[in-house]
């Protein structure tokens, strides 16, 4: 008898538990934003632990670190997602806080600006049809951001806070 008592009780016990973690599973946010540009993928991760991973396309010249306006390239290195852009030419954008002051440092020695507006973002505002053929032939068309389809850059937006880091690696 004691046992079936124990057991009785102990089940809603373990099933209360259960609940509870799978609804802070749903909370979880990134603490990480990698991206790794020769793969052409962006990873989400959480402690060490890889939550999404989504496709990307990036600048039109993206081999190497981004040196100055107008290169074409995506930055490499370390930065911050410092503030979701309201109103973008692309569908909804977060911003990377590139140039940071060793990027300025060396685009000032070379007499150029290092340039900035290097976002996370979805597809242009307002596509047209010749916007999706040209996607089909090319996988790298922005001017040195990191674009997604605007599906994954909702997720993206529920999982990443204002504040996280950005690592872009080679």
């Amino acid at each position: 008898m004691k046992k079936y008592f124990f057991l009785v009780i102990m089940a809603p016990l373990f099933l209360f538990a259960n609940t509870a973690s799978l609804s802070k599973s749903q909370e979880i946010k990134a603490d990480l934003v990698t991206v790794v540009k020769s793969e052409r993928k962006m990873y989400l991760s959480h402690r060490g632990k890889v939550l999404k991973t989504y496709k990307i396309a990036l600048g039109g010249n993206p081999v190497g670190h981004k040196k100055v306006q107008g290169d074409q390239r995506t930055p490499e290195g370390y930065y911050k997602l410092d503030y979701l852009k309201e109103n973008s030419s692309f569908y909804k954008a977060l911003h990377v806080s590139y140039p940071n002051a060793r990027d300025c440092c060396n685009a000032r020695k070379m007499g150029k600006s290092p340039g900035g507006s290097i976002m996370i973002h979805g597809q242009p505002n307002n596509e047209s049809g010749w916007f999706k053929s040209f996607l089909k032939q090319r996988t790298d068309w922005t001017a040195g951001c990191i674009a997604m389809y605007n599906s994954d850059m909702d997720e993206v937006l529920k999982l990443v806070q204002v504040g996280t880091t950005i690592h872009i690696k080679p």
